[in-house]
């Protein structure tokens, strides 16, 4: 009787009142549940929204870096077609000037080779005219020596007899000494030479006196003198014979000089146009190339425009409607806290005294095993709710306690309803399944933003990676600028001196050549003059040969002057030309080394802005990233060491399962021994 007025004293003294358990916390419990479906179905539209987003930006972020690229290689392209046009327009002129080259080459050995045709036929006729002079001449002295030996002979008497060569010949061909056809040539050579002595002031052969004898009365003297002319004939011919041989040499020489160096020339033309040639057709080749790529970039480029203005306007309609139903959440969460607020200020004092745990019930009140049973189990689920500190116990408690206050009342049986409660409550496994589903919702979006995160780091490692690749390419291409620029300079500088020494050399060699004609005209002026004066004026016969002597001086100066004239007109000529050829050569490289320049300096331009359009967008890429970032943290300080870990909770909810089947058990035994009571009375009634 001690231990139960105690343990009902304890049972007045820790069961406070409470609305836990009332229909106002049911009310509260319910808008808290819809907050929470509310909130879930907003976490669900915004993870969708989320990953529509990014691949919103993945797309629109591809596409940029696409068109970028095609804008990029559209300018590359241009450029390569402007220069490729300029290698074939230089290429052009090239052959041009080596084609006019090769025709002038080709035209003079097909002139010198027709010389050297009509040279050596004319050569062969002479050779063979001469080769039989000397044949007959070698025939009719020999004739003679041998006809000599006979003396006495009536050929040579007939020989001697005769009054000129003339007729001499003719007795040989008398005496059939010779044919008619050599006289003939012997007589035309006699008269050839005969006439050539006299142009030249003194007679080719010997006259009638030369063939008549004086000597013996033999006519050896005339024998003699034929025999002289004859061979006088002979050694002019076969003088005459090898200066043609010489002669034909030495032409023969010069043509194979002259057509090989012709040869070469056309050959090495020939190799230069076909490097030319080839050179141009690469060249072109290489434009219509680049003419094919920036037809098919350039579509490439204007379907990826209009592919991405489609995705921004269709990005833009989600990202709207997204917005819309977020801010109509947000207005439902709104008014569902409003209206928890109004229930929670508003009837907490009449909640307590409609739904208070205790308060019709009393110590005194609490008669009998069952009260104190049914009591027993409600202060063990009190306790064990501080214990776990767990609200639904908590209000299990206050729902428990109710239904023994209402049952004692109305005189029903509460076990039942109290087992129904506790029953109810064992279905705490769902909080469990329900924590295994917020564990997995951890796991999940720490998942997809720890990937995000790393997705995000690898996109701005690989803009870090191009920025750096097109910062050195763009130190690279103004490092080649520069060494042309120096390029450039150099060779200005190099045409500045070569103009200023060709202006030197100029005025010297218009001074010079002034000079020289000057002294020449005056050397030749003297020269008339001496000469008319010493030709009309007889009387200075006595200076005659001073005369001549200063005359000769004259004429010598005369020829060295007009060879110095020359010698400085021919080496005005050369440096003129050599002057021009390296001026033209300069040229070309000046051009070459600006376009260089050109195109370099464009391609710099360009690195230099893709580089800054890259950092660009790797400032908009950290910033997604430390928007994943923070979503991560906050994600961390809900789901890590901030709150609760899965396995505590599990363990949680299984002691409190427990718990509550300790409880049932209790309430289930004092069951038992009621019902015995029962029947024992019964019996004790029965036996009575």
């Amino acid at each position: 009787m001690k231990m139960t007025s105690l343990l009902l004293l304890t049972l007045a003294a820790t069961a406070a009142p409470s609305a836990a358990g009332s229909p106002v916390a049911k009310v509260i419990e319910m808008l808290s549940g819809l907050q929470a479906k509310v909130i879930s179905e907003g976490e669900e539209s915004h993870a969708v929204f989320a990953k529509f987003s990014e691949w919103c930006e993945d797309e629109a972020r591809e596409l940029g870096f696409q068109i970028k690229t095609s804008q990029g290689e559209i300018a590359d392209l241009k450029a390569t077609i402007e220069k490729e046009a300029a290698s074939i327009a230089g290429y052009e002129a090239k052959i041009e000037e080596l084609a006019a080259e090769l025709a002038l080459d080709e035209a003079d050995l097909k002139a010198a080779t027709e010389i050297r045709s009509k040279e050596q036929a004319d050569f062969s006729v002479d050779e063979k005219e001469l080769m039989e002079v000397i044949d007959t001449l070698k025939r009719a002295l020999a004739i003679l020596e041998r006809e000599m030996a006979k003396i006495g002979s009536a050929s040579m008497l007939q020989v001697q007899s005769a009054k000129s060569v003339a007729q001499a010949l003719t007795a040989m061909v008398q005496a059939s000494l010779i044919s008619s056809t050599d006289a003939n040539k012997l007589s035309s050579l006699v008269q050839s030479a005969q006439a050539s002595g006299e142009e030249d002031g003194d007679s080719g052969a010997p006259d009638a006196a030369v063939y008549q004898g004086h000597a013996d009365g033999m006519g050896r003297e005339n024998d003699g003198g034929i025999i002289a002319v004859l061979e006088d004939l002979l050694q002019k011919a076969e003088a005459q014979l090898d200066g043609l041989r010489k002669a034909e040499t030495s032409s023969l020489q010069n043509f194979q000089v002259l057509s090989q160096n012709l040869r070469d020339e056309i050959q090495n033309g020939n190799a230069d146009l076909a490097e030319a040639k080839k050179g141009m057709a690469a060249s072109g080749s290489a434009k219509a190339e680049a003419e094919g790529d920036l037809s098919a970039t350039s579509a490439d480029l204007a379907g990826d425009e209009d592919t991405k203005a489609t995705l921004h306007a269709n990005c833009m309609d989600k990202a709207e409607t997204f917005e819309a139903e977020q801010k109509s959440r947000g207005e439902e969460l709104k008014a569902l806290a409003e209206a928890k607020k109004v229930l929670v200020e508003t009837t907490t004092g009449a909640d307590a005294q409609s739904y208070s745990l205790l308060q019709t019930a009393s110590a005194s009140e609490l008669t009998g095993g069952a009260d104190l049973a049914r009591y027993e189990a409600v202060r063990f689920v009190q306790g064990l709710a501080q214990k776990q500190n767990s609200t639904g116990l908590a209000q299990l408690a206050m729902r428990m306690a109710s239904v023994v206050r209402v049952s004692g009342a109305s005189g029903d049986d509460p076990f039942a309803k109290i087992k129904g409660l506790i029953l109810e409550a064992c279905k705490l496994e769902a909080e469990v399944a329900a924590d295994a589903e917020h564990k997995a919702f951890c796991d999940k979006e720490l998942s997809e933003n720890e990937e995000k995160e790393a997705d995000k780091i690898s996109e701005i490692e690989k803009i870090t990676s191009k920025i750096d690749q097109w910062t050195a390419r763009s130190a690279q291409l103004k490092s080649e600028v520069a060494a042309l620029q120096e390029g450039l300079a150099a060779l200005a500088s190099s045409q500045a001196t070569m103009d200023k020494i060709r202006g030197e050399e100029k005025a010297l060699y218009t001074k010079n050549r002034a000079e020289m004609e000057q002294g020449l005209e005056g050397i030749k002026l003297a020269l008339k003059i001496l000469g008319e004066y010493y030709a009309k004026d007889k009387a200075h016969v006595a200076a005659e040969g001073a005369s001549a002597s200063i005359i000769g001086l004259l004429e010598v100066i005369e020829s060295d002057f007009s060879k110095n004239l020359a010698e400085i007109i021919s080496t005005e000529e050369s440096a003129v030309q050599e002057y021009e050829e390296t001026s033209k050569n300069n040229a070309v490289d000046r051009t070459n080394k600006e376009q260089d320049v050109k195109y370099k300096s464009q391609e710099a331009a360009n690195r230099d802005k893709e580089t800054a359009e890259a950092k660009t967008d790797r400032t908009g890429v950290q910033k997604e990233l430390d928007a994943v970032q923070a979503v991560l943290k906050s994600l961390h300080s809900q789901c890590d060491e901030t709150t609760t870990p899965y396995e505590e909770l599990k363990r949680r909810r299984e002691a409190e399962v427990a718990g509550l089947k300790q409880a049932l058990e209790i309430l289930e035994g004092e069951a038992v021994l009621l019902q015995r009571a029962r029947r024992l009375r019964a019996v004790r009634r029965h036996a009575a």
